[in-house]
Order: C-alpha cells, then structure tokens, then sequence
C-alpha cells in the first residue's frame, strides 16, 4: 500500500463504498475539523484508469469538497492524503472498505476527555477544540468536568460496571459524594450482604439531587431569594434546590401571594394539598361570574398550576335544577364539621354556665325569660351535655369551667342537705311533688343572697347547649374565656377545613409563617398550631382565643357556613349597649 497525495479532481466514488449512495452525506460533524485542520486521515482509493475510485473516505472526500467551494479553490489544487491499493477485485475493494469503517468506531466519554485534556495541556482553548471537532464550548467542559472523578468511578466505567449517564450524573457530584459512592460500590462488589450497594439509575440522581428533585424552573419566586445551594446538572439542561425546606417556604410565600391575587379578582380559592393531583373530571367548567372556581395545584417537585372556572358536578346540576324551580341560590357548604361544631357548643355551654356562678342577677333575669319564652329545657331537667365523640366528652369533663360548676354544685347540695339527681344533678328533672315541696320549704328558711346562688347552679344545669339562650347569656356576660378554656388537640383534630386551618394559624403564628405553609397538608399546619400554644420550639402564644370561642362567635372561611353563628346574627345587635 503507498501514501499519496492525490488531487481532488482525480478522486471518483467507487461502487463499492460501503457508504455510497446518490445523496450526498451528512458531513455536519467532520466539516468544523476539515475546515480548521484539513482530511487528516488518509482516504482508501485503487487505481482507477487515469483517476482513482475511493473504497473508503467518502464523507471526508464531500468535507473537502465542500471546503474547497466555500474557498473557491480549484479541485486540481487540493490535495487529499490517500492510501492507495492495488487495484484488486471489487470483493478485495469492499472489505477493505468494511474493515476501515467498522474500526472507525467514536470515542467514549473518558477517550474525549483525554483528548481534549491533552490539546488543553498543549496550550489550545476551549474555544479551539469546540471549533476544530464541532462541538458547542458546553459539551467541550463537560466532557472536561470529568477531570474531577473519582478513580475508581473512571474504573467502574471502563469495566462496564457503570453506564455513560451514570459516569455524567457522578461528575455532577461533590467529591465527599463520590467518596460514598465509592464506598457503597466497593461494599457491592466484595460481597457484603448486608451492603445496599451503589445507587445506579434513576435512583443514582435521587441520591444526588434529592428525592424530589425540585428544578430551579418550578419556582415561582426570583432565584436570588434562596440562600442555599443549588445543584447543577452538568449534562444537562436542570439545576436543582439542594434544600428542599428552603425552597417550599420561599414557594408557599408565592403560592400565598397567587392565591390573594385571585381572591382579589374575585375567585373562590382552594390551595390543594401537595401532591394531591386536581380532578378536573369531577367539575364543570363555569365562568367567574357563573360561580366558577379556581384552584391551586401544587405537585410535589415544586410544579404549580392554576385551574380556573371549575364547579364540583353536583353542585352544577343543584344550581341548575333550582334556577328550573324558584331560582334559590345553593346554601353554602358548612365550615366545621357536626362534630367540631358540638365541641363549641359544649365549650361555649361550659364557659356561659360557669359564669352564670358569679352573675346571679343574671341568671334570674334568665329564668324568668325561660319561664316566659319557654325553652327545649324548661321541664325542668338538666342539660345532658350530649358529645359527638369520647374525647370531647373527657374535654369538657376536665376543663376548669366543668370544675367549677362540680364544686358549686357539691355546695349547693350540702345547703339543700339533699344528694344527687338520677342525673347527678341538683336539677331533679320530672320529679315528685313532695320532693319540690320540701326543697321549697328548705329555701324559704335560705337568706335571698343564698337563694340567688342556688338559682344560679340551677339555671347553669338547665341551659340548653348550643342553643342561642348560651349564646345570649355569653354576649351579656361577657365571658373572660382564658380563665376557663384553651384550645386543645381535641379541637384541632375535629377541625378539617383548609382555610380554615391556615387562617387560625395566620392568626396565632402570623401570616408569614401561614403563607410559607399554604400548601402542606391541614396535619402539618394544625401542628404548627400545637406548637405555638404549647411553646414547644415555638414561642408560646399565651391567652390566645380564636374567633370559635369569642362572644359574639366568629368563624374563618367566609365562603363556608357556621351553625352556632348563623342563628346569633339576629341577637348579636340585642346586646350592643350592655
């Protein structure tokens, strides 16, 4: 075989090239190297009568011949390295053909890096090289990057123990990181059963960049906000928040900021849990002034979506069928639950009656009421105080209020010299005459002073809980409720309603820390809440009474509906002046 220097305009494609077609070929990645460098590698050519048929070199003879037109070169003077054959049968030509292009097989990851470290080493740019093999300055540094791996990764990689990507995602990784990928491989590979072994794969980048993996493009505040450490793919087109905590903060701050932003257009807003995926199945696309919805989604690697114009199904059709029928608008959805709402009635029932103790002239001005407006109680018997649930019972049971009115009633029962009701009670419900008589006689013996407390106790037994007497009595009284109430665990886990649930903790730890939770779930929320009333790595809120137990009552969600404050508006304005 001889080496020579053969002019452009003597070179034809042989039909024998296993590269030979009738159009041209793709040249885009050897043209940026031909160009700054010339055909470097010798084309494969036999004698062909006076010119000669290329076996091998096809693209590198379009490259030049491009380059020779962009120069406006002629074709007899540019010169193409060849190594001639003899001329030979068309078999010899088309394995020879074979051979030279099966072997020129592309370099790995690790040969480019070499390679370019080499030409860097040698005094070239990152620029030159990117020019010279036609590459972006990008891919020349990543492939650059992988300077910094771990030998044993380099290794792992040459063995085949690892793939390409695997050998990209490591170079992202700090070299403590490397270090414990190290060790988990090496823990693999010498037979420790015990070993979880390397992360590979998909859990490879979990491990590196988190669980979640919250991209820089998911958030919806600047990215200068962020004090942590963001990661970058160095492969890759992502970067990621290292701190997952920091980043939901800044991003329930935004999404808080969404929602008021909607609420001032007008829109009804619900924040979904994260991770929970909005159903758009389940609702009826209906505009803001038709009573359309929006809704915040937030998933869990940081994404946010706003759906806007929803109204569940079923509330649709109700809609509907009323405007056919006298057009009554929907009643609203209830804020608390049957539930939550009978813990505040019994609370609220305990606090009224054990202030009833120390305002007898109260209480006898309300039982002349109850004597002329009647009441469900008015038989007379005492109220049953009826819970929902044990763990309201065992609340109201060990509250203070409850304990105050058991030690007037054991007072009282001594002043009487008589014992219990079947109920426990003073209040005797339907009993005897005689039993009435001998108490009428006893009281008759009773200074007024002592007659008023007892009327007092009595009165406070026979309030019907719940009722708006409790209510009306309160708004006279004026209850201190921090003397005989607190907010406890009870409620909070009675308590379901989102907004609810955000806007209590708005107002015991403050909008910012409201806001910077906006989208966790109520659990998470209510347990900020605990915190902040038991000082547990909170400050302390002390004295601290949400609207459910102030007098009047107050509620949260103004799109919800409250029982126990729907049937005071009517009295609220009665007592204004007292």
């Amino acid at each position: 075989m001889e080496l020579r220097n053969i002019a452009l305009c003597n070179l034809r494609i042989a039909n024998v090239n296993v590269r030979h077609g009738r159009k041209a070929p793709d040249i885009s990645d050897i043209l940026p190297s031909v160009r700054a460098r010339g055909v470097l590698q010798p084309l494969l050519v036999r004698p062909q009568g006076d010119a000669f048929e290329i076996v091998a070199g096809r693209r590198r003879y379009f490259a030049a011949s491009k380059v020779a037109e962009e120069q406006g070169l002629p074709t007899d003077n540019v010169l193409l390295p060849c190594a001639v054959t003899e001329s030979g049968s068309d078999a010899d030509a088309l394995e020879a053909s074979l051979i030279e292009n099966v072997a020129r097989a592309p370099m790995d990851e690790l040969q480019e890096y070499e390679a370019f470290a080499k030409l860097l080493k040698q005094g070239k740019t990152v620029a030159d090289i990117a020019q010279t093999f036609g590459q972006t300055e990008r891919y020349i540094k990543q492939r650059l990057a992988l300077a910094g791996l771990n030998s044993t990764i380099k290794e792992a990689y040459r063995s085949g123990d690892i793939e390409p990507e695997e050998l990209q995602v490591l170079a992202s990784a700090t070299r403590s990181q490397q270090k414990d990928w190290v060790a988990a491989f090496e823990a693999e590979n010498g037979g420790d059963g015990d070993a979880d072994g390397a992360p590979r794969g998909h859990q490879l980048k979990q491990w590196l960049f988190g669980s979640e993996q919250i991209a820089t493009t998911a958030a919806l505040f600047p990215l200068e906000a962020y004090k942590g450490e963001i990661v970058a793919d160095l492969f890759g087109d992502s970067s990621y928040f290292a701190d997952s905590a920091g980043f939901w903060t800044l991003q329930n701050a935004a999404i808080a900021s969404l929602r008021d932003d909607r609420v001032a257009k007008g829109w009804k807003v619900t924040v979904l849990d994260k991770g929970a995926r909005f159903p758009s199945w389940q609702y009826d696309e209906v505009p803001l002034e038709d009573g359309g919805e929006a809704f915040i989604e937030v998933r869990n690697n940081g994404e946010v979506e706003v759906h806007e114009g929803y109204r569940p199904y079923g509330e649709t059709c109700s809609a509907a069928k009323a405007e056919e029928t006298d057009g009554a608008p929907q009643a609203a959805r209830p804020e608390l639950t049957k539930a939550a709402e009978n813990y505040l009635a019994l609370h609220r029932h305990a606090v009224v009656r054990a202030e009833l103790l120390a305002h007898p002239d109260i209480a006898l001005r309300l039982a002349v009421a109850h004597m002329i407006g009647s009441s469900p109680l008015w038989s007379v018997k005492p109220d049953p105080q009826r819970a929902d649930k044990e763990t309201t019972s065992q609340s109201v049971a060990a509250s203070p209020a409850q304990s105050a009115l058991n030690s007037e009633r054991d007072a009282v029962l001594e002043l009487l010299q008589v014992e219990k009701s079947y109920f426990g009670t003073v209040t005797r419900g339907n009993g005897d005459g005689f039993t009435a008589v001998s108490l009428f006689a006893r009281l008759l013996a009773l200074p007024e002073e002592t007659v008023l407390r007892i009327l007092a106790l009595v009165m406070a037994e026979t309030l019907a809980a719940g009722s708006i007497l409790t209510e009306a009595a309160g708004l006279a009284i004026k209850p201190d409720v921090t003397r005989w109430w607190k907010l406890d665990d009870v409620f909070l886990d009675l308590l379901k309603d989102r907004t609810a649930i955000n806007a209590l903790l708005s107002e015991i730890a403050g909008k910012a820390v409201a806001d910077a939770n906006l989208s966790e779930p109520g659990k998470v929320q209510k347990k900020i809440i605990h915190d902040c009333l038991n000082g547990e790595g909170r400050e302390r809120a002390e004295g601290f009474v949400p609207r459910y137990m102030t007098f009047p009552i107050g509620h949260y969600d103004p799109n919800k509906t409250l029982e126990i404050a729907r049937a005071s508006e009517n009295i609220n304005a009665l007592f204004t002046s007292i």
